[in-house]
């Protein structure tokens, strides 16, 4: 990670998170792939509680990626009774004051978890301390191409950049100041193409379940470090 001097940045307001490395962190402690998806949501939920003591008010959490529906019908019918147990800690969330939302091709899911979705949803917003912006059947390039449909299906002609944010997914969520990615790849994975534009990014090799807290204050002490100067 580089050193840059000049004025310190501010606490982050969003980071948005890659969560790789599951099925890894499973498969060398010769765990079930579902072992590493389970222990991964636990780190969310750690992750979520550091970062609202450090102040973040925004979390974007990659949890499933418009690519994965290609996994293992197994892995994905597995990954999906995970998301429907997540959807029944709505008073979890509550007590944390953490409003949830998902983004992403909803329509791909079964009936019963869409309805969870929109329960969650419902039951957490009015919740301050933080937004945690879930996004699952979702990517990059799906949400632009989104948001371009909807804006010809709209009459548009000529719109500008403020206009086509606010057709995208994450409309009402600040673009990240940093992206983590954990697991080793230094790749973003069609993840949040339009909104990443000045992130700081970060790579680490730790697989997602063994994320530290460390970890996350040595990536908060770094990114204060750094100059955003965003062309200037």
């Amino acid at each position: 990670m580089r050193k840059n001097t000049g004025t310190r940045a501010p606490a982050p307001a969003c980071i948005g998170v890659i969560m790789d490395g599951n099925r890894r962190w499973a498969r060398e402690r010769g765990l079930p792939v579902f072992a590493g998806h389970k222990k991964g949501y636990e780190t969310l939920k750690n992750f979520v509680s550091w970062a609202a003591d450090a102040g973040v008010s925004h979390i974007i959490a990659y949890a499933f990626s418009t690519e994965n529906w290609k996994r293992s019908k197994r892995e994905v019918e597995m990954l999906m009774k995970l998301f429907g147990s997540i959807l029944e800690e709505g008073e979890e969330f509550k007590k944390r004051d953490i409003e949830v939302t998902f983004i992403g091709q909803k329509e791909r899911f079964s009936e019963e978890l869409r309805e969870g979705m929109a329960r969650l949803e419902r039951n957490t917003r009015r919740c301050k301390k933080l937004h945690l912006t879930i996004a699952l059947s979702y990517g990059g390039r799906a949400e632009i191409v989104s948001a371009a449909n909807n804006l010809l299906h709209k009459g548009a002609r000529l719109v500008t950049e403020a206009v086509f944010a606010k057709h995208l997914w994450t409309k009402g969520v600040p673009d990240p100041d940093i992206i983590i990615r954990t697991g080793g790849e230094k790749r973003l994975s069609n993840f949040l193409l339009w909104q990443c534009a000045y992130s700081e990014l970060f790579f680490v090799d730790t697989y997602w379940p063994a994320f530290s807290k460390k970890e996350f204050n040595d990536i908060l002490s770094e990114y204060a470090r750094r100059e955003k100067r965003q062309g200037k």
